[in-house]
Order: structure tokens, then C-alpha cells, then sequence
């Protein structure tokens, strides 16, 4: 065989290797993300895939979201935005209503739902483990809501700091919570108090159940979210004399809305416009503390603070636990 033979087949089969490879999804970066997702521009979310075959344009449209309060109350404050969304995207919109934090992430992950508003913390976990990209979080004028932990205690309670609750029963919403387990096993050890070694921590899964049993009671004290305190109070279900903050901490970011990493192109951008282009009604604007319009949200920058929280959130010790 000659030589021009051999270079003119060696070209045939680097540009065949190479036309392979292309075609192929390639993986330079992946950060914090599961195996199957590539953050290629480091923004620290999953990338839409290269493959237009992995692209999804789902209708109907399922959108869930945060397990925080009662389901039925949220659907009921969505549902203009719901309607409006079906118009806007001319498409079916269905919302599915999640029982608890880690099932609203698997949900997305199995591609059971499209859209999600995920809490704070929650919302690591799901652009980690589903693929979500956060987009959209409620604001006004002023920009992107925020939310603050607090530490409440009953307004007729001895308590008058952290060091105070030792020996007491104190509620912690769920493991992925930001404001309501996570920051608190972070900073309090530097208020002088250690979770579930000074105190008993007590799972309520929901932040207005912690609220609630802090009046009845049940635990001494909270950690929540100010975000579904303040509402609670807007909305006449509890008193504001009826409690005391002994701590608080912030600015975070509130919850906000994803999208499923494997939407069309298109319909994620048409997601974008039409969050972006919806009015609150009265309705919402009461529901949720006079904000009147979604922001657009960048993941890498509003949530650096709850990811930093997350890498510096020590893990328990059972050894170390006392017997409350």
C-alpha cells in the first residue's frame, strides 16, 4: 500500500473518530451535579442536553410545588397563575401536589413533574440530583424576595436567647431545610448551643406545624422561615403577640421556580417570557406579602450563601446525643 493510501485512509478515519465524538455528549465539567448531568459553562446547573432526541415538550405541562403548607391553600393562590400559563404556553397545565421535600425532588428527577418551586435548601438538592434550573422567584419594585431564619419562642416563655433553650424540645422543619435545620446546625454552635446535643430536635416536616406548636406548647421553641410566618400573620392564622424572636439571620433567598433540564429550548424560554410577563392578582399579591411579579433568579450568585451553609453543616453524631 502506498503512503498516500495509508494518509488518505488515516484521514477517513480520524474525521470519522471525530465526527464520533461530536456526536457524542462530552462531559468537561461536572461540579456538584449527578452523573448524568454536565455543567459544560460552569454555572453550576445542569445543561440542556446536546441531543435534541433528549429533549422533552411535554403537554401537559406538570408543575408542582414546595410541601410548606397546605397543598389545597397553594393551588387555590396559583391558580390564576396556572391559567394564565395555559394560555401563555397553549398547553395543559396540571398541578401536582408534593408531600414532602424529598419527594418533590425524585418527582422531577423521574421527569413525573416539569416545573417545581422548591424551597431554599431544597432547591440545592434538586439542581444537584433533577436537573432543575432555577429561573423565576417572587419580588416587586424593590427586586427577588428574600427570607430571614428566625428562632421563636412563646411571647410568655423565660427564653430570652439560644444559650436559654438548653434541655429544651426545639421543632426543625426537615433535614434539607435551610432556615429550618441546616443553618441552625452550622451557626448555633457559635451562639453556644448545639443541636440535638443541647437541645432535642423535633422533625415537623412543615414550617407553620413548628409555628403552630410553639403556641400549643408542644416545643419551646422554632426555627423557621419568616417567609411563612409573616404570611401566617397576613392571613389572620396566628398572632404576631402571641410569639418572641430570640434569633434571626439572613438575608436567604425564598423559594423559587425550575425547570426540568431537558425541556425544549424553546419552552424553556417561553417559560421564561411568560413567568416574566405574569401580573399577580389580588389573590396572590395578598397571599404572599405584596409581591407582584416573578424575577428572574441566577443560581450561582442568590444561592451561594445556602451552598456555603450546606458544605459547612456538620453531620450528626448519634454517639453524641443526650437523653432528652
Amino acid at each position: 500500500m502506498s503512503c498516500p493510501m495509508c494518509f488518505q485512509r488515516f484521514i477517513i478515519v480520524a474525521t470519522f473518530c471525530l465526527l464520533s465524538i461530536s456526536a457524542a455528549e462530552e462531559c468537561f465539567h461536572r461540579g456538584d451535579l449527578a452523573i448524568q448531568y454536565c455543567d459544560n459553562n460552569y454555572d453550576l446547573i445542569a445543561d440542556t442536553p446536546q441531543n435534541p432526541d433528549e429533549w422533552i415538550d411535554p403537554n401537559p405541562l406538570i408543575i408542582s410545588i414546595p410541601p410548606a403548607e397546605d397543598p389545597i391553600a397553594y393551588n387555590e393562590s396559583f391558580s390564576d397563575l396556572f391559567q394564565y400559563l395555559e394560555l401563555c404556553l397553549n398547553r395543559t397545565v396540571i398541578f401536582y401536589p408534593s408531600h414532602n421535600n424529598e419527594a418533590e425532588v425524585e418527582a422531577m428527577k423521574a421527569g413525573r413533574i416539569h416545573v417545581a418551586s422548591f424551597s431554599s435548601g431544597t432547591m440545592i438538592s434538586a439542581v444537584n440530583h433533577a436537573g432543575a434550573v432555577p429561573f423565576a422567584a417572587k419580588g416587586d419594585h424593590d427586586g427577588v424576595r428574600s427570607t430571614q431564619l428566625l428562632v421563636l419562642v412563646r411571647a410568655d416563655s423565660p427564653y430570652q436567647s439560644l444559650v436559654h433553650l438548653k434541655g429544651s424540645r426545639v421543632a426543625h422543619t426537615n433535614k434539607h431545610s435551610i432556615t429550618g435545620h441546616l443553618l441552625p446546625l452550622t451557626i448555633f454552635p457559635k451562639e453556644g448551643i448545639i443541636p440535638d446535643e443541647d437541645y432535642q430536635v423535633i422533625f415537623t416536616n412543615k414550617h407553620y406545624l413548628s409555628i403552630l406548636g410553639v403556641k400549643s406548647g408542644d416545643y419551646q421553641a422554632a426555627a423557621i422561615t419568616s417567609e411563612i410566618f409573616e404570611r401566617m400573620i397576613d392571613r389572620q392564622e396566628i398572632k404576631r403577640s402571641d410569639y418572641r424572636i430570640i434569633f434571626e439571620y439572613g438575608p436567604l433567598p425564598a423559594s423559587a421556580f425550575s425547570y426540568k433540564n431537558t425541556l425544549m429550548p424553546q419552552l424553556q424560554e417561553e417559560l421564561r417570557a411568560c413567568f416574566a410577563s405574569f401580573n399577580f392578582s389580588k389573590t396572590m399579591r395578598n397571599a404572599y406579602l405584596n409581591t407582584d411579579r416573578f424575577l428572574p433568579v441566577n443560581y450561582k450568585e442568590h444561592w451561594q450563601v445556602p451552598r456555603e451553609i450546606l458544605r459547612n453543616a456538620p453531620l450528626p453524631d448519634i454517639n453524641s446525643k443526650k437523653p432528652f
